[in-house]
């Protein structure tokens, strides 16, 4: 029970971080530097990386510990609408898909969750990242009705997103690995 509280906490509080970084400090700048931009997707959208790491880290548990954090950033960017239907079909594929690739990739033979017998395969990881991307620009704007070019906006936003995450964990593991 601790444990998944703990979990809970944690991937939560880095989905609701990394939201408020992207919404409130990312975006504005974006909309500076291109505001001839039509969408209002983020093109940094680093929330996916921590919703592709969650799953990598925890396979099924995602799903739980990420529930909350999905939901309360939807609460704060959409207020009593996140309880539309296509915004809660929204928080359901936002918190499945990346587990669900996780899983089916593991079912047709290809473990890539943490052991510790093995290093990570950054570069695996991030194809999944990209795959689930793929899935959830498309399965989220059919949710919404949304243009083909939002479609586009989400995909780059996920998968820039997870690259500058993992970029920032590798560096931040390099120099925790220096420090001790």
């Amino acid at each position: 029970m601790r444990k998944w509280a703990s979990e809970t906490f944690f991937a939560s509080l880095a989905y609701v971080v990394v939201s408020i970084l992207t919404f409130e400090v990312l975006m504005p700048l974006q909309n500076v530097f291109f505001p001839e931009y039509p969408s209002r997707a983020s093109l940094l959208f680093l929330p996916h990386g921590v919703r592709v790491l969650t799953a990598w880290l925890l396979g099924w548990r995602a799903i739980f510990a990420l529930l909350p954090g999905v939901f309360l950033v939807f609460a704060y960017l959409g207020g009593s609408d996140v309880f539309l239907p296509s915004r809660l079909m929204a928080i359901a594929i936002a918190v499945i898909t990346a587990p669900t690739i996780f899983y089916l990739l593991k079912w047709i033979g290809w473990d890539l969750f943490p052991r510790s017998d093995r290093q990570p395969c950054w570069s695996c990881i991030m194809g999944v990242g990209v795959i689930t991307s793929i899935l959830m620009s498309g399965l989220t704007n059919l949710a919404f009705g949304s243009a083909t070019a939002e479609y586009v906006a989400f995909l780059i936003g996920d998968i820039s997103g997870l690259f500058f995450l993992m970029l920032g964990v590798y560096f931040a593991f390099r120099f925790a690995d220096r420090r001790a």
